[in-house]
């Protein structure tokens, strides 16, 4: 469909609204954010002599709405500036101007009456053929069009963003009847292409797809810690990332959404669903109830499943709802047999069986978790969707979940998923047993051309996914067998067309002695027979950084001599990286941390999912970047000498950013810190980013890719500006803003990025300043201060001021 959107209107700025407005604004749109004006002044505004027809009172809803998200944590954008692309305005006189918007976005409170009757005052704006949606959770998309036109209806369709939408993936499309097909499947591919999102088609259904399935299994957990007298802390525990949800897990993040949503949703459920088998599953329970008429509605009201309160000695401390006396206790910490079992296994799949076989309270909880979410997914095909692979898409992209049901299934295996709901009095839906009598025993399988297949209900057969056509999923490369090599923390695979991975699968993807072989692998491999190599991997995050704990070791050893083999190995990778005769991209997602950031450092290009948290953050630790990132900033601040800013200032910037580890929120702000420079992309969709790294590479060796030469001509500043970074150092020290050891590590960055005492400007080499790198990490690693900084990390994942 030839349909551009350049500009949208946003219709409502609540907590979805001005998000909504914001995510939009992230991918370069311009917006139009609306919503009610005042009926009445407010008492500073009388005091200024202000009236109701006053421009800022008339836009004070919708401005003090945006300037909230615009300061909140998390922030809904990729950078501040991009709020310059949402203007603001009200129904009443900014209505008509939704005449010069390709999309319109209805998101205001949820009543269908009021709905309604905004599209009403909206259909004698709004441009015939533009785009006009709903952002509902819950009300049928089909009533909203009641009385409209037919141009109306066949351009009007549900689209449910989750919230917050920047960083949860889902977008459910919801059509009506009178939905033309070419507007479903414009939104399915502009949701994902433009706007990053796993978009999912979804039936008119209560609830849709996602909340439908994951209210159910949150209430289903309500119903079963009842029945075995769990607390709240323990169903914390057992439904975490132990089985793939968020650290969050169940409690904690109710009370982070707020117990009056999840209410809303399950009274809406358990009123919606008079046909559904498991409607009783829905209604509250009395603790809950209580809970509502408390007004103990989680972060929101101060206080839910759990509050934070003053202990001894004014120290915060967290505690726990006691669901039998509905008081407060402290939180205790929660031990079971069961999950001690699986602490070794570092991959998802493997722990399912291993948890459902527990002779504890924690094996019997899976039993019957798993086997009551089995029995109810079954029976929502083809009620709310026709594709089983849609609730897995659903539950990972809206609640967060690893694993969807299906594939949590798979996991265990389809015939031992059916015995743990016939041990719960549950049956599966009678596909199933169709499915299993046909000899077909998974719900997915990758088949020989390495795409991945569902088990289609209506043809009784299995089917490609659709919608991932223009992913590269390496799970499924490495089923089909296109490893070419791998070793325990690394793995070189074949992406086709001449351009290999280096994916990494150490944890957290740290970067070790198995990594740094990958790489150096995967570049002699290329450079042996292909064309490119694409650095990257389908990880949680694309790497933490270095190898900490081997550092201290060798370090509290004093194995100085190990510690300088070590760093000079990774040195010589980057550069044999950066140095090789074919192209190199990095596609960065998540964390790109200390050595995850140097690597992208040292690639030809790199192109970075638009969520990519980039930084050398070795200050932390009480170090210095030494993997080339200190000497490869400060040859880019150099490259920057010509431009006209002073060189001085550029040179502290750069310095400054090492210094206070700044980590960018976002790949767009990555290259306002110098991490990514002009040519580097964005990818806004996760899942697209190693095949567009792939494209990357090909269009780099198409264009006659020549190998390039180390610089030997990088302008450093010597004496008179390390004496400047020393001074201002010096003072911040003084006023007690940092301490002695960090004035220390803080000198030995300034001596790096200075070149060292140099009586005036010099121009150096690359293997100068990685000398002096590595001096400078050596000599920290000796330091007391430094280990201590250390061992903080390593033992409670939080840095240590000393």
């Amino acid at each position: 469909m030839n349909r551009t959107i350049k500009k949208v209107a946003v219709l409502g700025s609540g907590v979805m609204g001005s998000r909504i407005a914001c995510h939009f604004a992230n991918i370069g749109v311009q917006v139009l954010l609306l919503d009610i004006a005042p009926k009445e002044l407010l008492p500073d505004e009388e005091k200024k002599g202000l009236k109701l027809e006053a421009p800022a009172v008339r836009n004070r809803i919708v401005n003090a709405a945006l300037q909230a998200a615009i300061v909140s944590n998390p922030s809904p954008l990729y950078r501040k500036a991009d709020a310059s692309r949402i203007k603001t305005g009200n129904f009443d006189d900014n209505l008509k101007d939704i005449a010069g918007c390709d999309w319109t976005i209805e998101v205001v409170v949820e009543r269908l009456d009021i709905k309604k009757g905004l599209f009403e005052r909206v259909e004698k704006f709004r441009k015939p053929g533009t785009l006009i949606t709903s952002n509902t959770s819950g009300i049928p998309i089909h009533l909203m069009t009641e009385g409209r036109s037919d141009d109306f209806k066949k351009h009007f369709c549900g689209t449910h963003f989750f919230n917050p939408p920047r960083y949860l993936k889902l977008l459910e499309i919801i059509p009506t009847p009178d939905t033309d097909a070419a507007i479903v499947d414009f939104l399915m591919h502009y949701g994902d292409l433009y706007l990053g999102k796993t978009t999912v088609l979804a039936k008119d259904t209560p609830a849709f797809i996602a909340n439908r399935v994951g209210v159910f299994a949150i209430m289903d957990v309500l119903r079963i810690m009842q029945e075995l007298g769990l607390t709240v802390e323990e169903v914390d525990k057992l439904t975490g990332p132990v089985i793939g949800h968020a650290k969050s897990a169940t409690f904690r993040t109710s009370d982070v959404v707020g117990l009056d949503t999840l209410m809303n949703v399950a009274n809406g459920l358990a009123q919606g669903l008079p046909n559904d088998e498991a409607k009783d599953v829905f209604a509250l329970p009395e603790f809950l109830k209580k809970m509502g008429e408390n007004k103990w509605l989680g972060d929101k009201t101060g206080q839910g499943f759990y509050k934070k309160v003053k202990g001894e000695g004014g120290k915060s401390e967290i505690q726990a709802l006691d669901l039998n006396t509905l008081e407060y206790k402290p939180s205790a910490k929660v031990k079971f047999a069961t999950l001690e079992l699986t602490k070794t296994m570092d991959a998802l799949a493997p722990r399912f069986a291993m948890l459902v076989t527990g002779k504890d309270k924690a094996g019997e909880f899976y039993r019957k978790s798993f086997g009551s979410l089995f029995a109810y997914v079954t029976n929502r095909i083809p009620e709310i969707t026709d594709a089983l692979y849609k609730i897995d898409d659903a539950l990972r992209a809206g609640f967060g979940w690893e694993m969807g049901p299906f594939e949590t299934w798979d996991a265990l295996g389809v015939q031992k998923g059916v015995e743990l709901m016939q041990a719960e009095g549950k049956e599966p839906a009678v596909w199933v047993t169709e499915m299993l009598a046909a000899g077909h025993t998974t719900f997915y399988k990758v088949n020989e051309a390495g795409v991945k297949e569902y088990y289609d209900v209506e043809s009784k057969s299995y089917q490609p996914i659709r919608g991932v056509e223009n992913f590269i999923i390496l799970d499924n490369l490495r089923t089909t067998g296109k490893v070419l090599w791998k070793n325990a923390g690394a793995s070189v695979i074949d992406l086709g067309d001449g351009i290999l991975n280096v994916e990494f699968h150490s944890k957290m993807n740290s970067l070790g002695q198995d990594v740094i072989q990958g790489l150096l692998k995967g570049i002699d491999m290329a450079e042996a027979g292909y064309r490119g190599l694409v650095i990257g991997n389908d990880g949680a995050q694309f790497s933490a950084g270095a190898n900490l704990g081997l550092v201290y070791m060798q370090a509290l050893e004093q194995e100085f001599d190990e510690l300088n083999m070590m760093i000079a190995q990774f040195q010589n990778a980057m550069m044999r990286m950066r140095y090789s005769s074919i192209p190199v991209v990095g596609a960065p997602h998540g964390l790109a941390l200390g050595g995850g950031c140097e690597v992208n450092l040292h690639c030809d290009l790199v192109v970075a999912a638009a969520e990519t948290y980039m930084g050398l953050v070795e200050f932390g630790v009480g170090l210095i970047p030494a993997g080339g990132g200190t000497k490869e900033m400060t040859l880019r601040t150099a490259a920057k000498y010509e431009e006209g800013e002073p060189e001085l200032n550029l040179i502290r910037n750069t310095f400054v950013t090492i210094s206070t580890a700044k980590v960018s929120t976002s790949a767009a702000e990555a290259f306002d810190l110098g991490f990514m420079r002009r040519g580097d992309e964005i990818v806004v969709n996760s899942n697209r980013v190693i095949a567009q790294a792939k494209a990357a590479a090909i269009d780099l060796a198409d264009a006659g890719y020549t190998q390039p030469v180390q610089k030997t001509n990088i302008k450093v500043h010597g004496k008179g500006a390390l004496a400047m970074f020393k001074t201002g150092v010096y003072a911040m020290k003084e006023g007690r803003y940092i301490s002695e050891h960090d004035q220390k590590i803080a000198d030995k960055l300034a001596f790096i990025m200075c070149g060292g005492d140099l009586s005036a400007p010099t121009e150096v080499s690359e293997q100068y300043l990685l000398d002096l790198e590595r001096e400078a990490f050596l000599s920290l690693c000796g330091e007391r201060k430094t280990l201590e900084r250390i061992q903080s990390i390593l033992t409670t994942g939080k840095p240590l001021r000393n």
